[in-house]
C-alpha cells in the first residue's frame, strides 16, 4: 500500500509541472485562473462526485455507512477546529492563527484525495463516494465555523452558502440517481461524458496550483516557520487524530482507511478564497496551500503503514 500511494501521490503532483511550465513560458497567466476555477468548481468537480456515486451499486449498508461517515467527518473536523481555536484563544486577533486553525482540518479532499483513496483500495467502490461525502461535511463547516475561525466575527456564517454551492448540489443530483441505480438505464454516451468530465478534475486542480506556485518566489514560500507548522498539522497531527477517534469502533477496514487518507491531503485551496473574499491575509494561506502539496507525498505513503 505504501508504494500504491507514493505512486499515486507522486503523478497527482506531477500535473502541477505543466501549469508550472506554461506560466513561467508566459502562455498562462494567473489572470485566466478564476476562470479555470470556475470550470472546476462548477462543471469538473460535481460531476467528479456523481460518477463515484453511479460506479457504486445501491445498498442500505452502504448507505448507512455513508451516513456515519458524514457525521463522523463533520464532528472530527469540527472538533480539531475547535481545539485549535482554543490553544490560540490568547492570540486570536492575529489573523495568522486563525488562518492556521482552518488551514490545519480543511483539506484538498476530493480532487487530490479521490483519486488516491480509490487507487489504494480499487475493490472498494464506495470509497469514492465517501470521499464526496467528506465534502459535503467540509463545506458546511467551511461557511460555519471556517468563516467564523478566519474572521472572529458571527455575521459572516451563512448556513445559506453552506448548503446550497455545487459540492452540495452535485451531491443532490448524485444521491438518488444512485439509490436509483440509474447507472443502469442512463445512456452509456452521457455516463462516458460524466466520467470524463470528473476525470479531468485532478489534472485541472494541480495545473492550476502549478500556475499559482509560479507565481510565489521559492525563497518566500519556505521561509515562515508557521507555513511548516500548518502543513504539518494538516499532514501528520489531524489525520492521527481522526483515525485514532475512529479505530476503536467496529467499522469496516475501508471506513477507517478512507478517514485516514482523506484527512491526510493538503489544504484546500478553499482557505485562500476565503482569505481573499474577507480582505484577510492572502499570502499565508496560499503559501500553506503550496507547501503542503508539495509535502503530502512524504506524509501519505508513510500513514498507510497504520492501515
Amino acid at each position: 500500500m505504501f508504494q500504491i500511494a507514493f505512486t499515486q501521490v507522486l503523478l497527482t503532483l506531477f500535473y502541477i509541472f505543466p501549469g508550472y511550465a506554461l506560466s513561467k513560458m508566459k502562455k498562462a497567466s494567473a489572470l485566466h485562473l478564476s476562470t479555470l476555477s470556475a470550470v472546476l468548481i462548477y462543471v469538473c468537480g460535481p460531476c467528479l462526485h456523481i460518477s463515484a456515486f453511479l460506479s457504486m451499486d445501491f445498498s442500505w449498508e452502504g448507505l448507512k455507512n455513508m451516513g456515519l461517515f458524514f457525521v463522523a467527518t463533520f464532528i472530527l473536523q469540527a472538533a480539531f477546529m475547535a481545539l485549535l481555536y482554543f490553544i490560540f484563544r490568547r492570540r486570536r486577533q492575529d489573523v495568522i492563527y486563525r488562518i492556521f486553525t482552518i488551514a490545519s482540518t480543511l483539506g484538498n479532499v476530493g480532487f487530490f484525495g479521490l483519486p488516491v483513496i480509490r487507487a489504494l483500495l480499487p475493490e472498494n467502490p464506495e470509497v469514492a463516494c465517501y470521499s464526496g461525502i467528506y465534502c459535503i461535511s467540509m463545506n458546511i463547516l467551511v461557511f460555519t465555523m471556517g468563516v467564523f475561525c478566519l474572521t472572529n466575527d458571527k455575521k459572516y456564517m451563512s448556513l445559506r452558502a453552506a448548503l446550497l454551492n455545487p459540492t452540495m448540489l452535485g451531491f443532490a443530483v448524485a444521491l438518488p440517481l444512485h439509490m436509483l441505480t440509474a447507472r443502469n438505464f442512463i445512456p452509456p454516451l452521457i455516463l462516458n461524458a460524466v466520467q470524463l468530465l470528473g476525470s479531468t478534475s485532478t489534472p485541472l486542480c494541480m495545473i492550476i496550483l502549478g500556475i499559482r506556485l509560479a507565481q510565489t518566489p521559492v525563497r518566500q514560500l519556505f521561509s515562515r516557520p508557521l507555513v511548516y507548522g500548518a502543513s504539518l498539522s494538516k499532514l501528520l497531527a489531524f489525520p492521527l487524530f481522526c483515525y485514532l477517534a475512529v479505530l476503536p469502533l467496529p467499522l469496516p477496514l475501508s471506513f477507517k482507511a478512507s478517514i485516514l487518507i482523506l484527512s491526510a491531503t493538503p489544504c484546500a485551496s478553499i482557505i485562500l478564497n476565503l482569505a481573499e473574499m474577507h480582505r484577510c491575509e492572502a499570502e499565508f494561506p496560499a503559501n500553506c496551500v503550496l507547501v503542503s502539496t508539495l509535502l503530502c507525498f512524504l506524509t501519505i505513503p508513510a500513514l498507510t503503514l497504520l492501515v
